[in-house]
């Protein structure tokens, strides 16, 4: 059996990274992104769960300065640098509901 990813309406996309998400709002990865200077980010990232399609929340944000985030991606919960999360792209639950009713 093949699995295909899901195909994203980025025209829903919030336009918002993760590190901007505000706290308990729900949204979905649509990308991931890393900066010029840590090209391994990116990879490190989707290893560990951001790959399009997954649910994220940002659960938490330490003190002072908002650094680092605790983040939900799927059923697991990290915490991440704000850097980090910046390279996480998001797309709205709304546009996820409506890859799912199209599937």
């Amino acid at each position: 059996m093949t699995h295909n990813p899901p195909q994203f309406d980025f025209s829903q996309s919030l336009g918002l990274s993760l590190d901007k998400l505000p706290l308990r709002q729900s949204a979905v990865v649509s990308a991931v992104a890393a900066p010029a200077d840590s090209p391994e980010w990116a990879q490190w990232l989707t290893e560990i769960g951001f790959i399009p399609g997954e649910p994220v929340e940002v659960l938490a944000k330490g003190m002072p300065g908002s650094d680092p985030l605790v983040v939900r991606v799927g059923d697991s919960t990290f915490a991440l640098r704000r850097a980090e999360a910046a390279c996480i792209q998001l797309v709205s639950q709304i546009a996820q509901g409506r890859l799912k009713a199209a599937a």
